[in-house]
């Protein structure tokens, strides 16, 4: 195995592949002031396994005018979407399948609302933002999470850390005149809290890493994963004031 599949087959069995709850999911939502008497057509990019998938469809229910197009670029991500989706009654309600959330099959002017949590790091920011607008009907609405920083300075050791391992992180004022340049209007934003890193993600990735360990023979490439994630949780819990994932709440112009 090389290191995707290994850190594939250790993501594959948690709810979620990044910081993130399904209360800050319905926060974003409820700052985002969808009208529930409006047929709704929603995509979820970067959608990982599927946590804000879920949880969007049950939320939207009967507002959906059609299935959640949900993408991911890794194809046992998909799958496991769908069996979840199955065990909970909602596979009716989301159509996941394997593509490239950077170049999705998607027509212009088709969404309602788009959604990306803790993944649109993997085109940057204002790439995808950009990218993403024309997939927008007029009015749109546009929900992303991002990695950023809490404050304009912090310290060096957190600084050289997040600037080598994420090049593209930045404030939330950055992120919110990218969003302006690229023609939305911002609506608000928030930071997730302390929880929905730890005891939704770090703490449940660390409880499989001993079975992960087994299952490849404590193998050199298996051990770096390990130590790496345990590295960022021990981070997260010495820095958390100087970064988090932030919630980005925008809209497209009403007349296009």
């Amino acid at each position: 195995m090389d290191d995707l599949d290994l850190l594939i087959d250790l993501h594959l069995r948690n709810d979620r592949q990044g910081p993130g709850s399904d209360a800050d999911t319905i926060r974003a939502l409820e700052l985002a002031r969808i009208d529930p008497d409006t047929p709704l057509r929603v995509a979820d990019f970067g959608c990982g396994c599927g946590a804000a998938s879920l949880c969007l469809a049950r939320e939207l229910g009967d507002s959906l005018a059609a299935p959640i197009t949900a993408i991911d670029m890794l194809p046992a991500f998909v799958e496991r979407l769908r069996e979840r989706a199955a065990d909970a009654g909602l596979a009716d309600r989301i159509d996941a399948h394997t593509g490239n959330m950077g170049a999705p099959p998607l027509e212009a002017n088709t969404l309602d609302l788009l959604w990306s949590e803790a993944a649109i790091y993997n085109i940057g920011f204002a790439e995808g933002v950009r990218a993403w607008k024309p997939l927008l009907r007029p009015g749109g609405t546009l929900v992303v999470s991002e990695l950023s920083w809490t404050t304009a300075s912090r310290p060096e050791e957190i600084e050289a850390h997040w600037t080598t391992e994420y090049p593209g992180i930045t404030t939330v004022s950055a992120n919110m005149r990218t969003l302006e340049d690229a023609g939305y209007a911002p609506i608000g934003f928030f930071f997730i809290p302390g929880s929905s890193w730890l005891a939704n993600y770090y703490e449940p990735l660390g409880a499989g890493h001993d079975a992960f360990l087994e299952r490849h023979d404590h193998s050199d490439a298996a051990r770096a994963i390990v130590e790496n994630d345990r590295a960022e949780a021990d981070l997260y819990r010495a820095h958390a004031q100087w970064f988090g994932y932030a919630f980005y709440i925008a809209r497209t112009p009403a007349v296009a």
